[in-house]
């Protein structure tokens, strides 16, 4: 019986440690102040084992609670969390996530952010033994409007800026493939938003055709695009749920958490 209590007290340290990162969780998906009966609620805590717990997490300031008795994350969590994102790279946190994806589809995996009117190429993951593949240049640039990650920037544009865009560029295609007119662009950057990824259907470069995720920081901001590129008659929509998986997982090593509104 002597050895029974330090494990036993062991279990019971894990249990609250879990109890205490379910309620941190659920508070992160809430953008408003959340009450204490909503909280146990998606937790399926006791409303009084989450008080208890809650209350320790205020005194430490993970927590904050409102004068209305309803809690939100305290900022304690803002103080460590921006310690972390100071470390944090796009390419760092990206990087084994694109190799485990090139593994799936033994095609290139593109990381590119925005530069003004063009997307940049910042990282790749593609392997010499996987056959034909589209292999982009690191620091290589393209049009946003002919590629499937500049379309995912372009689809949060406010309106002024997008007519901006287009009056500088001119919508200068490469191809027959190109997008060049306004009307057809709005429709692609209203499917994009309806869909939540994108596609370049060889409107860069004939015979090359591509599929983007975005990718978000901890601020809710996209900040890069994942994408495949492929031999036209090679990319398979199997990839997509793999991909738009893949820029979740990156997003969230990122310390982005998608919000639920009450």
């Amino acid at each position: 019986m002597k050895n029974d209590a330090p494990i036993s007290s062991e279990k019971t340290s894990i249990q609250v440690i879990e109890r205490m990162v379910s309620l941190l969780d659920a508070l992160s998906r809430y953008h408003d102040p959340v009450s204490l009966k909503e909280l146990a609620s998606v937790t399926g805590l006791h409303p009084s084992t989450a008080h208890r717990i809650l209350n320790d997490l205020c005194i430490t300031r993970f927590v904050d609670r409102a004068d209305t008795g309803t809690y939100r994350l305290g900022m304690r969590l803002l103080e460590l969390g921006n310690i972390v994102t100071s470390r944090l790279d796009v390419r760092e946190a990206a990087l084994e996530f694109m190799r485990n994806l090139h593994r799936i589809t033994n095609q290139t995996i593109n990381l590119s952010v925005r530069q003004g009117d063009e997307i940049v190429y910042i990282d790749r993951a593609f392997s010499e033994r996987s056959g034909m593949q589209v292999v982009r240049a690191i620091g290589g640039r393209a049009p946003l409007h002919l590629t499937s990650t500049g379309k995912l920037f372009l689809s949060i544009d406010e309106p002024k800026a997008l007519r901006a865009y287009i009056t500088r560029t001119g919508l200068a295609g490469h191809n027959k493939n190109s997008i060049t007119d306004v009307a057809k662009l709005e429709r692609e950057l209203a499917s994009v938003r309806s869909n939540g990824y994108a596609r370049d259907n060889e409107e860069l470069e004939l015979g090359v055709r591509c599929m983007a995720a975005g990718i978000h920081d901890d601020s809710g901001k996209m900040i890069a695009g994942l994408s495949i590129s492929a031999p036209a008659d090679r990319l398979q929509e199997a990839w997509l749920g793999d991909l738009i998986s893949t820029a979740e997982q990156i997003s969230a090593a990122l310390g982005y958490v998608p919000k639920l509104t009450k």
